[in-house]
């Protein structure tokens, strides 16, 4: 049960405005982002639609896409402080069985357009996703990790893992006899397969929001709190503000707003802005439904609960 929050200050707004603890804008992107003054935001998280038909985007010719998501990004780069931090999280664009990896194509965007540092290509892993016939099944997604500048925001205690050997002592040298890790921890991996209370292990196997996962809602492509978690509290500072130009049901604010940060969220589908507010509700009342930081992800037995007619038949003829 996570506790009670103050009340917040929600304000609902298409235009910008700087008092608030979550401004959300039901309108177009573009449309709310122009509103924002020049470096106001000190991180951005958002997973945009990846052009594959869904019921919240109108598929388009791919360069089309492309030109869309770059006047976007351009927006974002002006809001962002010079010490900010940008993530964008992308899977793979899909067409007639080809893939198209976007993480590449917006790289180009990020670096050559803009001038933008990337500091990690974050692996996400999940163990179920999409199933294919004349592919591999895709089981990951990637976090592009981009700074304005050299100076930017990087609390790497806050996310520290437990290291594997905490009592290894130097043995030799000048050092010899004094520890030689650090004793807060270790630095966290680039891939993410599983994260559980205190982020006990450096690999994050961070299931993906589906039919069963206690954030599921109406969104088609949801992804989980915690997947933004560890972005905002290393990424961001207390009272900072994160934005998501494309929230649908708002994981990245509600993250932002479980460690102390300031959010803005902004969607054009009206319903999807309706369960974010209900959802911030229920996280002010402490019965918001999110996955548990220490519960572990279930690990298949390998072993059939109950066997087919078919194969106890064939099993008694090797018997």
């Amino acid at each position: 049960m996570l506790p009670k929050l103050n009340t917040l200050n929600l304000i609902e707004s298409n235009f910008y405005t700087p008092i608030f603890d979550v401004l959300l804008a039901n309108t177009d992107s573009l449309e709310l982002l122009k509103t924002i003054p020049t470096h106001s935001v000190e991180l951005i998280v958002s997973s945009p639609p990846y052009n594959l038909g869904k019921s919240y985007e109108s598929r388009k010719v791919f360069q089309d896409y492309l030109s869309f998501q770059k006047q976007v990004i351009a927006e974002c780069y002006r809001i962002l402080k010079p010490e900010g931090n940008f993530c964008w999280q992308v899977g793979n664009y899909v067409e007639k069985g080809e893939v198209f990896p976007l993480d590449i194509y917006y790289y180009d965007i990020f670096k050559f357009d803009l001038g933008m540092k990337l500091r990690n290509r974050i692996i996400w892993y999940f163990g179920h996703g999409l199933h294919a016939q004349k592919r591999f099944s895709g089981r990951y997604e990637t976090i592009l990790w981009f700074s304005k500048s050299d100076n930017y925001i990087f609390n790497l205690d806050n996310v520290r893992v437990p290291s594997k050997y905490p009592g290894k002592k130097h043995f030799k040298g000048e050092k010899k006899g004094q520890l030689s890790g650090n004793p807060n921890g270790k630095n966290p991996s680039d891939i993410w397969e599983i994260i559980i209370q205190d982020f006990e292990s450096c690999l994050w196997d961070i299931p993906n929001v589906k039919s069963n996962h206690p954030e599921k809602t109406l969104h088609p492509c949801q992804y989980p709190i915690e997947l933004v978690e560890r972005l905002v509290l290393a990424l961001s500072i207390e009272n900072g503000i994160v934005l998501d130009p494309f929230m649908g049901v708002g994981s990245t604010l509600l993250a932002a707003l479980l460690h102390n940060r300031r959010a803005i969220g902004v969607d054009k589908e009206k319903q999807y802005v309706d369960i974010i507010k209900t959802r911030i509700s229920d996280l002010e009342n402490g019965c918001l439904k999110k996955r548990e930081l220490g519960k572990p992800v279930y690990i298949p037995t390998g072993k059939i609960a109950q066997l087919p007619e078919s194969l106890k038949k064939e099993q008694g003829k090797l018997l």
